[in-house]
C-alpha cells in the first residue's frame, strides 16, 4: 500500500470520487504543496501533479510523487495528458497552487509553454472550474500587468485563493483555504446567485473593564453555516460575538461585542438572506463601571432590556431565519414558540432548538416555516445543510 492511501479519507469523505489537477509553478511556496496533497487526500480527493520546469527545481517530482501516489506529469507526450484530464472527464477541477506571476499572465494571454499553462488552457475551453492561488512579492502582485491579467481571469470565471500579505510578500493560501476552495470548486453550487449574512456567536455585555455578562453560546452553529454556504458556492459573509471556534482565512468575518455593537452593523446588511443563530442578550448593564470593581466588595447590578436585533434585520432584509432556543418544552410546546417568533417578526423560518439536549456538535432542530415544521436533528453540519436546502428554493 502506498503511503497516500493510508492517509485516504482520513478526515472525511467529502471528496471521493473527485479528482483534482494540481498545477505547481516555480514559486518558493512549492514547498507547501506537500502537505495541502496530503490534506487534499486525507477528505478522499483523488490528486494528479502537474510540474513547470522552474516547479521542479524548488522541489523534486519524487517527493511530490510520495505525496500524492501519483508519479507528477512534467512533459506532455503524445498521450495529450491536457487533453485526456479535462475533455476525457478524468478531472473535476484545476488548482493552480502556488502560481507565479508569470504563469498567471501567461494564462491570461493564451500562452502554453509549459505543462500547467496547457492544462489551463483546456481546463478553460472544457468548463472545468479553474482556481489560481498566487505567491509572489508584492510589488510583483501589484504590477499593473498582472493586475490587470488577475481581473481578466476573474472575469472568465477563474477562482483566486488569497493571497495574503505579510512582510512585503503575497503569501500563498494555507492548506484548509485550500482544501475549503476545492470543497466549493467540487460541490453543488446551488447557492452561487445568493448573497447571505450568518449573524452568530454570543453578545458579551459589560459590567466593568473586566466582567460582561454573556451566555454558553459557542458560534459553532454559525461556523457551520458560513463554512457550508461558501462551500455551496454562496458570497457568504460572517458576523460573530464572542465564540470559542477558530475562523478560517477564506470566510469574511467581522466582529462585535454588545448588541448595540451589532445593532450600529445592521444599516450596512444588503444580502439576499440573513440567518441569525447568535445568542444575544435581552438585557444589558445600566451603568458601566470604569476599570474593575474591587472584588472585596458588594455591588448591585441594574439591568436595562436591550433592543431586539431581529426587526431591525427584518427591515434591512426580506428573508430573515430566526433561531429559538428554549429549554424543558415539549416538541409542540418549542413550535409553538418558534411559530410565535416567526409571526411577530414576519420572518422566513425560525429553528427551533432544545437546549437541554443540544451538544457540542451536534443540535435538536426543527425548521418551522410559514406551513410546516421538519425535524432537521443532527451534526451542526446536516443541520446547516437543511437549513440552506430551504434557502435555495426562496426568492
Amino acid at each position: 500500500m502506498h503511503p497516500a492511501e493510508e492517509i485516504f479519507c482520513e478526515k472525511s469523505n467529502k471528496l471521493r470520487g473527485k479528482t483534482v489537477v494540481i498545477g505547481i509553478t516555480g514559486s518558493i511556496a512549492a514547498t507547501e504543496c506537500f502537505s495541502s496533497i496530503r490534506e487534499l487526500i486525507r477528505h478522499g480527493a483523488k490528486v494528479i501533479p502537474v510540474m513547470t520546469p522552474e516547479a521542479q527545481k524548488i522541489i523534486t517530482p519524487l517527493s511530490i510523487e510520495f505525496a500524492c501516489g501519483q508519479k507528477p506529469i512534467t512533459e506532455l507526450t503524445g498521450q495529450t495528458e491536457h487533453v485526456q484530464m479535462f475533455e476525457g472527464g478524468i478531472a473535476d477541477a484545476l488548482l493552480i497552487y502556488p502560481a507565479t506571476a508569470n504563469t498567471i499572465s501567461k494564462i491570461a494571454c493564451g500562452i502554453d509553454d509549459s505543462p500547467v499553462t496547457s492544462m489551463a488552457t483546456v481546463a478553460l475551453g472544457a468548463g472545468i472550474p479553474v482556481a489560481i492561488a498566487p505567491a509572489m512579492h508584492a510589488s510583483m502582485f501589484n504590477n499593473p500587468a498582472v493586475k490587470e491579467n488577475i481581473e481578466r481571469l476573474k472575469g472568465w470565471g477563474v477562482s483566486f485563493i488569497g493571497p495574503h500579505f505579510k512582510d512585503n510578500r503575497a503569501k500563498v493560501a494555507s492548506k484548509d483555504e485550500i482544501v475549503a476552495w476545492v470543497f466549493r470548486l467540487t460541490s453543488k453550487d446551488d447557492l452561487s446567485s445568493k448573497k447571505i449574512l450568518v449573524i452568530g456567536g454570543r453578545s458579551e455585555e459589560p459590567i466593568d473593564s473586566m466582567r460582561i455578562i454573556t451566555n454558553r453560546s459557542t458560534g459553532l452553529m454559525a461556523l457551520r453555516l458560513a463554512e457550508r454556504a461558501f462551500s455551496r458556492g454562496s458570497d457568504v459573509e460572517l458576523w460573530m460575538g464572542g465564540a470559542s471556534v477558530i475562523f478560517p482565512e477564506y470566510l469574511n468575518t467581522k466582529r462585535f461585542e454588545t448588541v448595540d455593537d451589532l445593532i450600529k452593523m445592521v444599516d450596512t446588511i444588503d444580502h439576499d438572506i440573513v440567518i441569525v443563530p447568535a445568542a444575544l442578550a435581552d438585557f444589558t448593564p445600566e451603568h458601566v463601571e470604569s476599570g474593575k470593581i474591587p472584588s472585596d466588595i458588594q455591588f448591585d447590578v441594574s439591568l436595562r432590556p436591550v433592543q431586539k436585533v431581529l426587526p431591525l434585520i427584518r427591515k434591512k432584509c426580506d428573508i430573515v431565519i430566526g433561531f429559538k432556543a428554549e429549554s424543558g418544552l415539549s416538541r409542540s410546546e418549542l413550535i409553538a414558540k418558534a411559530r410565535s417568533r416567526l409571526e411577530a417578526y414576519d420572518l422566513a423560518a425560525v429553528v427551533a432548538n432544545d437546549v437541554d439536549v443540544a451538544g457540542k456538535s451536534s443540535t435538536t432542530a426543527i425548521l418551522v416555516t410559514r406551513d410546516s415544521e421538519t425535524d432537521i436533528t443532527g451534526k451542526k453540519t446536516k443541520v446547516s445543510d437543511a437549513i440552506l436546502d430551504y434557502c435555495v428554493g426562496l426568492q
